[in-house]
């Protein structure tokens, strides 16, 4: 079977973590380096992303898509997060006291979060890698095998390919995980998060809001104009049966937990439900090979940090390949590839770990777990600098972070 000429990277899948990963590449690398994007969807020329998602990216990964030149193609749909509030309540209560609350700068003038349609984002990055000359080869990827200078690839249009590295980037289920042989740990939660977006009355004035309530936390996200993204956690049972209602009953049931304070709401399209675990690779990389994104590590969204581990993944994969290159090294080579592990490993583990506690935490229903909750994150409001330093640790920022996250070029 003929095989092209080889590249240096191929990224299979052409996401939100695929198609950033491969413009940081192209950054580090040079125009001369060949990288290319392998995904089914790119079958379809000029297809334009239907999902209707919305993603809260911390002041990290919006500093990387402005290193990269993307941000300057969304910031028209982007919303700024100018503040957060966080409350700890029963469904029935008449008042949901505010424990907990963040400003929404990092830095003057810079937001901790902005809020991005994903199909924007999809769309921009898709059309960046265009005409930045990566190839987007549009077939997935069957099998692969790693020698000892380069990866051999097949792929589903029956054609093969090869690559000095193969980065997966396809998803929790991640098909290229499991060829690499590389087990998981993990669990279910057996939550759903219900995802809508909805319009409102009164202006959010870029306020966040999380109710953490007993069926899992219900988030109000700032979205441009008068919307907002709903992320609605329940049991997943209880989603599939809210889902079922009629759109009237629905609407009342959303009315319930949303509550006033923006006037009159309305469910502006189609609520979908996402099962929710948790899920971490036994290993980043083996030979010739990285695990990305969501195929590396999944995690609960309690805390909005999935997609921008991902993003921390995105740039520091980026920084190591980029780095072995300048050197005269192989960037597929094993001391590349632990080296994006080392940096990797420890912070996603730690974001996990932290995760699943306070989705196990806020999950107990009890009256005394609700009071040693309450006095926790009062104790953290009235500390300006562990709040600070939190905020800077959920921004990416904080420690040493890649170069990308910190807002410089390869």
């Amino acid at each position: 079977m003929p095989t092209s000429a080889p590249y240096d990277v191929v990224v299979a899948g052409g996401g939100l973590a695929g198609l950033p990963l491969a413009l940081a590449l192209r950054q580090g690398l040079g125009d001369g380096a060949r990288i290319a994007i392998a995904d089914p969807a790119f079958a379809v020329p000029d297809a334009r992303s239907t999902d209707i998602r919305a993603s809260a990216f911390a002041a990290g990964g919006r500093r990387l898509f402005e290193a990269l030149g993307v941000w300057e193609r969304v910031a028209r749909d982007a919303q700024p997060m100018l503040a957060m509030e966080i409350t700890d309540s029963k469904l029935g209560d008449a008042a949901r006291p505010v424990f907990l609350s963040f400003d929404g700068e990092v830095a003057p003038g810079e937001p901790f979060a902005h809020m991005v349609p994903n199909a924007a984002l999809q769309d921009a990055m898709t059309d960046l890698a265009r005409a930045r000359g990566i190839a987007l080869l549009p077939a997935g990827i069957t099998t692969f095998a790693a020698g000892p200078a380069s990866t051999r690839i097949s792929l589903s249009d029956g054609s093969e390919i090869t690559a000095r590295l193969l980065c997966a980037c396809d998803g929790g289920r991640s098909k290229l995980r499991a060829l690499a042989g590389i087990g998981v740990v993990g669990w279910s939660y057996h939550q759903s998060a219900i995802m809508l977006t909805v319009g409102h009355e009164r202006p959010h004035e870029g306020k966040a809001i999380e109710h953490f309530l007993p069926g899992g936390p219900f988030a109000m996200l700032p979205l441009t104009g008068n919307r907002s993204c709903v992320v609605w956690t329940e049991p997943t049972e209880t989603a599939k049966s809210l889902l079922r209602l009629p759109r009237i009953l629905l609407q009342d049931e959303l009315e319930r937990r949303f509550g006033l304070e923006l006037g009159a709401i309305e469910i502006l399209d189609e609520p979908k439900a996402f099962p929710l675990g948790f899920q971490m690779a036994r290993a980043f990389v083996a030979d010739r090979f990285a695990l990305v994104g969501d195929a590396a590590h999944t995690i609960h969204p309690i805390a909005g940090q999935g997609i921008n581990m991902g993003l921390r993944d995105v740039a520091a994969l980026a920084e190591a390949v980029t780095d072995a290159a300048r050197l005269g090294l192989d960037i597929g080579g094993p001391d590349v590839l632990e080296r994006y592990q080392r940096w990797r490993r420890f912070d996603t583990l730690t974001m996990g770990a932290a995760t699943d506690g306070l989705n196990r935490l806020f999950g107990v229903r009890a009256d005394v777990a609700r009071l040693v909750r309450d006095v926790g994150l009062g104790l953290v409001e009235r500390l300006p600098r562990l709040k600070s330093f939190f905020i800077r640790d959920a921004a990416g920022i904080a420690g040493a972070a890649p170069r990308l996250l910190r807002g410089e070029a390869l």
